[in-house]
């Protein structure tokens, strides 16, 4: 009885959390045509949403640990699922996305991710599309904050092993700034499919920043060890281990 009454709040909830951004998307619209910052704005607002309702009606909590970052950075995250792409947005004051190309084909959403200064990367496209990603970066200098890149290039479940892509080390090397790691427990909670959500508390947490200067290879067995090992501990802390 208890689980089904879980499953019921949990279509509950995703339902509302998808009219809730279309109908916030749609309000914020005008105020991003005349500025860009409104588009950021709606997301950060869309996230605290989604995070407050999550708690209430399924159980499920989002905690943030470690420093957030505020200035210009940038910030390497494992990515389980959609709540850590809302929680990082919810938190962080200036964040872009390195994205899909294909999410800025989403109408309406994928305008205003563009807007919001997101990157899109064509991942079929590996050497041309590290280049774009490059000088794209490059022309956004003009907007500073929080640059998100997920170093696995896509979702990946609790448990499961996808490699690192060079594409971060690439940026790590170009920007010359801090590297934040970011590990994440969401995915026992959130999984990347189906709707069912879990009680509990789904945490990110924000690791000490890797300094510039690293060589390519180093920086990126630093990057896995950190964001591995904390994301293991999350995981086995969130599964009672």
């Amino acid at each position: 009885m208890r689980h089904a009454l879980q499953w019921i709040r949990s279509i509950i909830f995703n339902v509302q959390m998808y009219v809730s951004m279309i109908v916030i998307a749609l309000a914020f619209t005008p105020l991003v045509m005349l500025d860009r910052k409104w588009a950021l704005v709606w997301m950060q607002v869309f996230g605290r949403w989604v995070r407050f309702t999550a708690r209430w009606i399924v159980g499920l909590k989002t905690e943030v640990r470690g420093e957030v970052p505020t200035g210009a950075v940038l910030i390497a995250s494992k990515h389980q699922s959609f709540l850590d792409s809302i929680t990082l947005v919810s938190v962080l004051p200036a964040a872009r996305f390195i994205m899909k190309k294909e999410l800025g084909w989403i109408p309406l959403m994928g305008w205003h991710a563009l807007r919001a200064g997101f990157i899109p990367v064509d991942r079929g496209k590996r050497g041309a599309a590290i280049k774009k990603m490059m000088a794209d970066v490059a022309k956004g200098r003009e907007q500073p904050g929080q640059l998100i890149i997920y170093p696995q290039g896509t979702r990946v479940a609790p448990g499961d092993e996808k490699p690192y892509k060079m594409g971060t080390a690439v940026l790590y090397g170009q920007l010359e700034q801090d590297c934040h790691p970011v590990a994440t427990n969401v995915g026992v909670f959130w999984p990347r499919h189906g709707v069912f959500r879990k009680p509990g508390t789904a945490v990110i947490e924000f690791l000490p920043p890797i300094a510039p200067g690293h060589t390519p290879a180093t920086f990126m067995v630093e990057l896995e060890s950190a964001i591995e090992t904390a994301s293991n501990r999350l995981i086995a802390e969130a599964r009672g281990a």
